[in-house]
């Protein structure tokens, strides 16, 4: 239910948008013959009523995920060009208004001509077909970036090396490598191959042990029945760690209050973890030997800033790890970092979260990043360092609400892990 206010001021806003763009588009093209007018009323219309009628199917209906990623992805291709055109429906309109004004105030004059003058002084204000048409053009630039970003880069996996310099590492970690996925969210996907071979390019890194960073699924544990065949592949040698994130938990379907269905959706997320072979973390630690050296491994459940849950519990993590020289701890959501590690546990070396996605919209080049979601969160992307504690973002394996990326392409990371 919490869900529901959201879903019908989108379409609250689908609605009024349409009749806006209709009314303006109808207006440019008078030249139209009426059955070339009426037919793309039908079309207009009948597009509208399907989509918001299939946003509330996807949602509340138990549909086949291609048919859901299809709607999904009509949804935000629709809202986006709408987004891009209203700015020169509002100017047009505007500009219409400030005319009429103008008008009004000259109505004595207006008074004072002939008849002739006055009928074509009192024409009615037509729209500017430029501002129309170039709002038209403008609505084609997302649709096609968008557009571009669902077909070529919501599975264009991308791997990342960082060498990851810690001081105190044993001798016997130095150079062994270490993967980090996060964010698979799989209730979105709707190619399976393109999946399996994002995850066959993490094997072939053949790293020595592995890190996911949360967000397994959207909403519900089920949505990863289709791919659990997949990500039970992931296998190392010193093992599969992980985390839960903010989206694990179903709290954004059952709401924050506690419910036997939402307790199953959760130990069913817990069963999940162990049938795929990794070692879910909830507030605990793990202790990674190596010829006889050993380093911990720390995770928490999900722990982020403002209105997103605080179920980790750090001090349970660090129990029993004051003898170990390194500290690496999963925490999904970055601003955990700044947030409760940084201040109160500078035992911690690295921490690894996911959560941002980069949006999924930017630009990440080997010296230069920018994405909208670095003004919500300082540390979105990469590397940071304060200090003598690192911190890692993973942009995300899957992705989520835009079926697609552009620019902040899906990330597998392999770490080196020096001493110097």
């Amino acid at each position: 239910m919490g869900r529901l206010p959201f879903i019908i001021a989108a379409c609250i806003f689908i609605i009024a948008s349409d009749i806006y763009c209709y009314k303006a588009i109808v207006a440019v093209f008078k030249k139209w013959k009426p059955g070339t007018k009426k037919a793309f009323g039908i079309a207009y219309w009948t597009y509208s009523a399907l989509l918001i009628i299939g946003v509330f199917c996807g949602i509340y209906l138990n549909l086949f995920l291609t048919l859901r990623a299809i709607i999904l992805v009509a949804f935000f291709l629709t809202v986006a060009c709408k987004l891009a055109m209203l700015p020169f429906l509002v100017l047009d309109d505007l500009r219409r208004l400030f005319i009429k004004i103008f008008r009004k105030n000259k109505t004595a004059e207006v008074s004072t001509l002939p008849q002739t003058a006055q009928s074509t002084a009192a024409e009615p204000i037509s729209r500017s077909e430029f501002l129309v048409k170039a709002g038209l053009v403008a609505a084609a630039v997302p649709l096609t970036s968008l557009s571009w970003g669902i077909i070529s880069g919501a599975y264009d996996y991308q791997v990342r090396r960082v060498n990851l310099i810690l001081p105190n590492l044993p001798k016997a970690f130095d150079g062994i490598t270490m993967g980090q996925i996060s964010d698979i969210h799989s209730g979105s996907f709707y190619n399976k191959t393109a999946v399996k071979g994002g995850v066959e390019m993490l094997l072939g890194e053949k790293p020595d042990f592995i890190f996911f960073t949360g967000d397994l699924v959207n909403n519900l544990t089920n949505e990863v029945r289709d791919y659990q065949d997949i990500f039970s592949k992931v296998k190392a040698p010193l093992g599969v760690y992980s985390s839960l994130g903010n989206h694990d938990y179903g709290d954004y379907y059952f709401g924050k209050e506690s419910s036997p269905a939402k307790v199953k959706n959760l130990k069913d997320m817990v069963d999940v973890h162990k049938i795929m072979g990794y070692d879910l973390l909830m507030n605990e630690n793990r202790r990674l030997k190596v010829d006889g050296e050993e380093i911990g491994i720390l995770g928490i459940e999900n722990w982020g800033m403002g209105r997103f849950p605080k179920y980790g519990k750090m001090e349970l993590a660090v129990q029993n790890t004051d003898d170990l020289p390194v500290k690496l701890l999963l925490s999904h959501d970055p601003s955990h970092w700044r947030g409760e590690v940084l201040p109160k546990y500078p035992q911690i070396d690295a921490m690894f979260s996911g959560h941002t996605h980069g949006m999924q919209f930017g630009v990440r080049l080997k010296e230069y990043q920018w994405s909208p979601v670095q003004y919500i969160y300082k540390e979105w992307a990469g590397l940071y360092q304060e200090q003598k504690q690192q911190l890692y973002v993973n942009v995300g394996y899957g992705f989520l609400g835009y079926p697609g990326r552009v620019g902040i392409l899906p990330e597998i990371t392999i770490f080196t892990l020096k001493r110097a």
